[in-house]
């Protein structure tokens, strides 16, 4: 359990990138007010819960449905993560927010949907890992409950750097941010290519 919680939270953690994505939320939310700041990370992260805790319980029926071996998910999850990693580290807009959905973020009144919630909280690379988690618990109850609770404390943390958006952002520059968003992107590199890696393994034996 300690050892799924701790991959699902690191993993979590640099993708959901909760001190990216408050930084990136001070500059689109800096004309509204204090309380239209609160509202908004609050309903962008329970929008965000949502949608993720939806991939994590429906996604594996929607794999049987369609077919696709466990093997297969993996490869695929881990390049698509590799994507995320290299997006992160190069700072490239592959999968993440392009500078065109940040702009209309800030010049809409409200931000919380899109895209805050999706895809900065809640976007591809989140929902696939939401589903290879779970998947690879095997049915484990207790392993479960470990990628549940890395899921619910990385989006608390998420929400208590969003109401702290404007001091992260003043702390960490954007230099800071930059720093902390490729270092991150590098951990995440390494997670999915020992994801893929396992994917062609288990294919590989059952060949």
């Amino acid at each position: 359990m300690l050892e799924t919680f701790g991959f699902t939270l690191v993993a979590l953690l640099v993708i959901v990138d909760p001190v990216g994505t408050s930084v990136i939320f001070a500059s689109m939310s800096a004309n509204n007010t204090a309380a239209e700041k609160r509202r908004q990370a609050i309903r962008a992260t329970i929008i965000a819960t949502v949608v993720l805790l939806a991939f994590a319980v429906l996604g594996g029926w929607l794999l049987r449905t369609l077919g696709i071996g466990m093997a297969a998910m993996k490869v695929a999850g881990g390049l698509l993560l590799f994507l995320l990693a290299a997006d992160m580290v190069m700072g490239q807009t592959f999968l993440r927010a392009t500078p065109e959905e940040q702009k209309a973020g800030a010049e809409a009144h409200d931000i919380s949907v899109f895209p805050l919630a999706i895809p900065l909280l809640a976007g591809p690379g989140g929902m696939t890992s939401m589903v290879l988690m779970v998947q690879q618990t095997g049915g484990d109850w207790g392993r479960l409950a470990a990628v549940f609770a890395a899921l619910i404390v990385v989006l608390v943390l998420a929400l208590i750097c969003l109401l702290a958006a404007g001091t992260v952002a003043r702390l960490l520059g954007t230099t800071g941010s930059h720093v902390i968003g490729r270092v991150l992107g590098v951990l995440l590199a390494a997670l999915a290519a020992q994801i893929a890696l396992e994917g062609v393994r288990e294919s590989l034996a059952a060949a």
